[in-house]
């Protein structure tokens, strides 16, 4: 009996939905830093949820049998997936879900789709929140914007004096920090670490560990060599003490002997015959 395996899901290239819609990036360096950013950041949020997968210029095929049915956004996050696999593309018949958020970094060659055709697509298929970040405040005003999604429309959620939103779906405050979209842990009000963030994190402490780990061994050598000398001393010490009870000891036996003496003396002298002068 032969036992059917089912692909997992986005691996199995298919003609009908290509893996790239051929159009080159051709973007500022700023979107492509501000995304990898965003996508390294989310990858190391999510990295131990395997019920999650961060994709980050991936194209997003939403109708199954018709190609034209495709979108290329900059971040996914969908939940609820089958593994955190590579992807050629993510389609959403075989993932049986829909990313929940999407972030557009908006460009002058996106901004057009990003505020009108891509909006209404995503409200379509049912993303739940919808974000755009324009790196340098030239397309956008204000430059980070979010969107949730309720009785099947996009509505504004709100941003604080500072301009920052509540993601709920992802549970991170999105904050605009110059050219970069940083993501906050409200738990602690850190920024996440992306990868490379997170690696030098790793570097440094190894690093602290590695100090820490020879300035003890110093420490444990002084110590050994401080108890050392300590017990030299105190040999020392017990030798001076000794060789001094020795020379007394030594003193007192020849008083002793020098008065045995002296009494031997006396003692013969007086067994001697006076002298009578006449």
């Amino acid at each position: 009996m032969s036992i059917s395996v089912q692909p997992l899901p986005g691996t199995v290239a298919d003609p009908l939905y290509p893996d790239s819609d051929g159009e080159p990036v051709g973007e500022t360096e700023y979107h492509f830093v501000a995304l990898w950013h965003v996508y390294g950041a989310l990858a190391h949020w999510y990295r131990r949820r395997e019920d999650v997968h961060v994709a980050g210029n991936m194209l997003l095929y939403y109708e199954k049998g018709n190609p034209s049915a495709v979108r290329g956004p900059d971040i996914m996050v969908s939940k609820g997936v089958r593994g955190k696999h590579p992807r050629r593309s993510f389609r959403i018949w075989e993932e049986c879900t829909v990313p929940t958020v999407i972030l557009e970094i908006t460009s002058a060659k996106t901004r057009a789709e990003d505020q009108g055709p891509k909006p209404l697509v995503y409200a379509d298929i049912g993303v739940k929140e919808y974000f755009m970040f324009d790196t340098q405040g030239e397309y956008l005003h204000p430059r980070l914007q979010g969107f949730q999604l309720i009785k099947g429309k996009y509505v504004s959620l709100p941003a604080d004096e500072s301009g920052r939103i509540f993601s709920r779906e992802l549970g991170l405050v999105l904050v605009a920090d110059n050219f970069l979209l940083r993501l906050v842990d409200p738990a602690t009000g850190k920024a996440l670490p992306t990868e490379d963030e997170y690696i030098e994190q790793i570097a440094r402490a190894k690093r602290a560990a590695r100090k820490a780990k020879s300035e003890a061994a110093e420490a444990k050598r002084e110590a050994v060599a401080a108890k050392r000398a300590e017990d030299a001393a105190k040999r020392d010490e017990a030798k001076a003490k000794q060789a001094a009870d020795t020379a007394r000891g030594e003193a007192e036996s020849q008083r002793r002997r020098a008065a045995e003496l002296e009494a031997e003396l006396a003692r013969l002298r007086a067994k001697l015959p006076s002298e009578n002068p006449e």
